[in-house]
């Protein structure tokens, strides 16, 4: 089938469109959570589902996580394709007993012969003062279980592809959405389609370091790579879009041709994504390295509210920029990453 990418719109609309395109072919799926009918829609994405689809589809739900993943578990067994929505993915803390020890054991337990299919939209993030309990990423928690995936979308493409993809498949599927990329701008059909869970793709194409980047991190990496390339340095950006499944093979194909690695995570390193790609290399391959492997994520601490602290702990592409330059024994032209960050974020909803 022909798919145009050439219309671009922004990653909370490519949500939207999928999830309205989701329930008019399908009338088993309906989404449920905190604010879902809200008059701003959970950043926009679930907006006129409720004049749409009414109440009974689009089923606005007081805070009670856990029996929510419950009432979404077991609708999934008997039929029904649950969205469920947690604005910060930190509630899903409160849901983990239904996620872990239900929904991804589900088909195990029962041999096959029934599955729980649940889509969970998690929403993860910096900014605007959420601070402790309201900034967290908690992606590698959920990938660290088997029988549930886990996407992390950067696109307004992959933001709408997995979704369609988890709605259509038997495997119940965590969806991290960055608050950050609600307004980013990219092409995506407006056909239905689907995007493979377990395939990653190259971004920027470089032969000097390799950069794998989740979610957020992906746009600081070709930020970084912008500025690199201006002292002759070309990094490679991977995006392997799902941590579970997880594309080994694209990250090792790269720092078989580099020899040198960076990962970058919107959580923290120890235990997460950056040092479960960091063990996959040292496993896999330890002999392609020509330097150890650099990590980047959050500062070892919770996250606090000023805007002052919050700069210094989070990571940018300006972090990117240092770590590439220290792997390639290079001093870093710091002129190239003096220009500010504009903040343009609105939240928190």
């Amino acid at each position: 089938m022909f798919i145009d990418k050439k219309r671009q719109i922004t990653y909370q609309d490519a949500i939207a469109e999928a999830l309205y395109q989701a329930m008019s072919s399908d009338d088993n799926v309906y989404v449920i959570g905190l604010g879902v009918s809200d008059y701003k829609g959970i950043f926009g994405t679930t907006l006129n589902l409720m004049r749409h689809f009414g109440p009974d589809r689009v089923i606005e739900a007081p805070a009670s996580e856990n029996a929510l993943t419950g009432i979404a578990v077991g609708s999934a067994a008997f039929g029904k394709r649950p969205v469920l929505v947690h604005a910060r993915n930190d509630f899903m803390f409160l849901a983990m007993d239904e996620m872990i020890n239900a929904a991804s054991k589900w088909k195990y337990m029962y041999a096959g012969k029934s599955q729980a299919p649940i889509v969970v939209r998690g929403i993860i993030g910096k900014g605007w003062g959420q601070g402790p309990t309201h900034s967290q990423s908690i992606q590698s928690v959920i990938a660290h279980f088997p029988g549930i995936y886990v996407a992390m979308p950067s696109t307004p493409y992959d933001a709408k592809g997995f979704l369609l993809s988890s709605l259509k498949g038997s495997v119940p599927c965590v969806i991290m959405e960055h608050r950050r990329l609600y307004n980013t701008i990219g092409e995506v059909p407006e056909e239905k389609y689907s995007c493979p869970f377990g395939k990653g793709r190259i971004v920027k194409k470089g032969s000097d370091v390799t950069l794998a980047a989740a979610s957020l991190m992906v746009e600081e990496g070709v930020k970084a790579c912008l500025a690199l390339k201006k002292m002759g340095i070309h990094l490679e950006v991977i995006d392997p879009r799902t941590l579970c499944p997880l594309d080994e093979n694209i990250i090792l194909k790269s720092v078989r041709k580099t020899g040198r690695l960076i990962v970058a995570d919107t959580s923290w390193v120890s235990y997460g994504f950056a040092s479960e790609i960091a063990g996959l290399i040292a496993s896999n391959g330890y002999h392609l390295l020509k330097k150890p492997v650099s990590r980047i994520g959050l500062k070892p601490c919770p996250s606090p509210v000023s805007k002052p602290l919050e700069d210094e702990f989070y990571p940018t592409y300006k972090d990117i920029f240092l770590k590439a330059c220290k792997l390639l024994d290079r001093k870093p032209d710091l002129e190239l990453i003096k220009d500010p960050i504009v903040d343009s974020f609105k939240g928190p909803y």
